[in-house]
């Protein structure tokens, strides 16, 4: 007989955490095995058993046993080890970073992981790290302009306070236009995705001419209301207009979230809303479209039916269009802006600091 064990006593937090270790599948697998040990030691299985049970050793068991009962849960996991001594000084870390971030090599317009490490020396595997450590993408950039509307914080604060605090016994609706959609048709048969291989598609095209889909998103419930129209004159604009009035119930006023679009502003386009005191037009600052929701759900429709698609005609296209808003809009949810006018403004504060300390 050899000395006899201590007991495994541990409180029901301390099983039930050991339970949800034992049963994960995404944990490393030698953790999941050390949390079974502890969990049969407390039941009080022997070294023995459970080593025939879990197909170990009984020193494995043992060990495993006895570092739970040193430090519990925490014990089952692996001592931090030291790593292989650095080969790279900081200094050389920090000059690779403030050359990454202050200067363009003499025959591109940006650095890539093998210009650089040719550049310092340093090894192309280490360059990328240091990169993906620091969060520096040189390959990339991201495009943006600046509002130089002299109302830009009032039409800020004035839509942005449509979507955080919408007006009772009221609808706020998001109305745009997505000119020039081409119905584009492969010139040979697409090679369907299987085992292995995407999908095949020919690089070259038949255009069949273009729609323009207007749509109006109600902000409350994530729905819209579309229209397709050959051209996108404000005579178009004003016919989805009226289509939409009928849509909406008398009782209701109406907030018109629009774009700087000279259509929008056409002479007949006034008089027409003029005419109709329930509707009230909020117009977002100019080269910010990004403030009207339906650019949402223009990415959307975009991306799910419209880039891949296949049409074989403008009609075809347009009917594939009222398919994909027939079945959206019964699933349909609000986005959820979360941005106050407060945020937007600094932010945008912010950039202006930015281009004014490069000197523009």
């Amino acid at each position: 007989m050899g000395r006899p064990l201590k007991a495994l006593n541990f409180s029901p937090q301390a099983r039930e955490q050991l339970i949800s270790i034992a049963r994960s599948r995404t944990l490393p697998h030698a953790l999941v095995l050390r949390s079974r040990i502890a969990l049969l030691a407390g039941d009080g299985w022997s070294n023995t058993n459970i080593a025939d049970k879990l197909s170990l050793s009984r020193p494995t068991v043992g060990k495993w046993r006895q570092r739970f009962l040193d430090r519990g849960i925490q014990g089952l996991y692996d001592d931090l080890r030291p790593g292989g001594p650095r080969s790279i000084e900081d200094e050389r870390i920090a000059a690779l970073v403030r050359k990454t971030l202050r200067t363009k090599p003499k025959d591109g317009t940006h650095w890539s992981c093998r210009s650089m490490a040719a550049e310092t020396k340093i090894s192309k595997s280490t360059v990328q790290r240091v990169w993906k450590t620091f969060g520096l993408q040189p390959h990339r950039r991201r495009y943006f302009k600046l509002s130089t509307d002299p109302f830009f914080v009032e039409k800020v604060r004035d839509i942005v306070g449509l979507y955080l605090h919408p007006p009772d016994k009221a609808l706020v609706l998001c109305v745009d236009e997505k000119s020039q959609i081409q119905a584009l048709d492969r010139t040979q048969p697409l090679l369907p995705i299987g085992l292995g291989y995407v999908e095949g598609v020919t690089h070259d095209y038949v255009r069949h001419g273009t729609t323009t889909l207007f749509a109006a998103l109600d902000v409350a419930s994530g729905r819209v209301l579309t229209q397709c129209k050959p051209r996108h004159r404000h005579q178009e604009f004003l016919q989805f207009l009226r289509h939409l009035d009928h849509s909406v119930p008398q009782g209701l006023d109406v907030h018109l979230v629009v774009d700087n679009y000279g259509t929008h502003k056409h002479e007949k386009v006034r008089r027409w809303l003029a005419a109709r005191p329930r509707y009230h037009v909020h117009y977002t600052p100019t080269y910010a479209s990004w403030l009207n929701q339906v650019e949402i759900w223009f990415n959307i429709i975009t991306q799910r039916a419209i880039r891949r698609g296949t049409f074989r005609s403008v009609p075809d296209l347009v009917a594939k269009i009222d398919r994909f808003v027939h079945t959206y809009n019964p699933k349909a949810h609000p986005f959820a802006w979360t941005a106050t006018p407060d945020s937007i403004l600094r932010k945008v504060e912010r950039l202006c600091q930015t281009i004014v300390g490069t000197g523009h």
